[in-house]
C-alpha cells in the first residue's frame, strides 16, 4: 500500500503542477492541461485522505480540518476550471475564471505547506 500511496502523491503533485503551470502559461485561457490537473488534484487528494485514514501502517493521521479546507478549495478550483474551459469551448470570454482557478490552486499549496 505504500507504493499506491506514493503513486497517488506523485499524481497529486503533477495535478498541482498542471493547474499552476497551465494558469501561468495560458493565461487568460483555461486549457485542457489546467482542467485535467484540477480533476487529478481532486480525485488523488480524496484517495490520499481515504488511504491515510484507513491504513494504520502508513503512519499518517490526517488533520480533518485542514483536509476540509483543502477539499473546499479544490472543488472551487475544479469548478472554475470546468466553467472556464466550457466557456472557452463555446467561444465565450473566460473572464477571471482562469485567475480564480490558478490563484486558488496556489492558495491550496500554501495551506498544504504552512498549516501544520
Amino acid at each position: 500500500m505504500h507504493v499506491v500511496y506514493s503513486v497517488l502523491v506523485v499524481a497529486h503533485l503533477l495535478g498541482m503542477a498542471a493547474v499552476v503551470g497551465g494558469w501561468v502559461a495560458r493565461r487568460p485561457e483555461v486549457g485542457a492541461v489546467m482542467l485535467w490537473g484540477a480533476r487529478a488534484q481532486l480525485i488523488s487528494g480524496i484517495a490520499l485522505v481515504g488511504l491515510a485514514e484507513s491504513i494504520d501502517s502508513l503512519g499518517k493521521d490526517p488533520n480533518l480540518a485542514k483536509t476540509g479546507v483543502k477539499l473546499a478549495i479544490a472543488v472551487a478550483v475544479a469548478g472554475f476550471a470546468e466553467a472556464g474551459h466550457g466557456d472557452a469551448a463555446r467561444g465565450r470570454p473566460v473572464g477571471r475564471l482562469s485567475d480564480a482557478a490558478g490563484g486558488l490552486a496556489v492558495v491550496n499549496v500554501v495551506v498544504a505547506t504552512l498549516w501544520t
